[in-house]
C-alpha cells in the first residue's frame, strides 16, 4: 500500500495564507522563496533530523501559488517507490500525468496527475534516507 505523505492547497497570496493558518493551528510555515516557485511549507506535526513525521498517521503539507492553467483545489501526496512504474499505471488506468518529474531537492521525485475524476493528485518517490 502507498500511504499518503503530504497536502497541497492553492493560495493567492502566501503571506496571507502563511499567516492564517498559523495564528488558527499553530502551523509552523515557510515559504521556500522564488528559487522553489514560492511554495509554502506548511509544518503540522514535528518532524524528525530526516524530516519524516514522529507521530504515525500526521502528514505535513504546502501552499502553491495559484495559475490560470494548473488545476485548483486541494491535493495529497502519494509516496510510492517507483515514480516511473506508478506514471505508466495512471496511464494504463485513464489518468493523465501532467509534465515530467521534477526533482525537490532533499526530498524526492514528484509529479501531479489528473485521476479519472478530474481530481488533482500527486506522487513523490521519495530519496533513500
Amino acid at each position: 500500500m502507498n500511504p499518503v505523505v503530504h497536502f497541497e492547497m492553492p493560495y493567492e497570496n502566501g503571506d496571507r495564507v502563511a499567516k492564517f493558518y498559523s495564528k488558527v493551528f499553530g502551523w509552523q510555515m515557510n515559504n521556500t522563496g522564488p528559487e522553489m516557485g514560492n511554495y509554502v511549507l506548511a509544518g503540522t506535526t514535528e518532524t524528525d533530523e530526516n524530516r519524516m513525521v514522529k507521530t504515525p498517521g500526521t502528514i505535513n503539507g504546502g501552499f502553491f501559488e495559484k495559475k490560470p492553467d494548473w488545476p485548483a483545489g486541494t491535493s495529497v501526496v502519494i509516496s510510492v517507490p517507483d515514480i516511473t512504474a506508478v506514471m505508466k499505471s495512471i496511464n494504463d488506468a485513464g489518468g493523465k500525468v501532467l509534465g515530467d518529474p521534477m526533482d525537490i531537492p532533499g526530498v524526492g521525485k514528484y509529479v501531479s496527475f489528473m485521476d479519472t475524476e478530474g481530481n488533482r493528485v500527486s506522487v513523490l518517490q521519495p530519496m533513500a534516507m
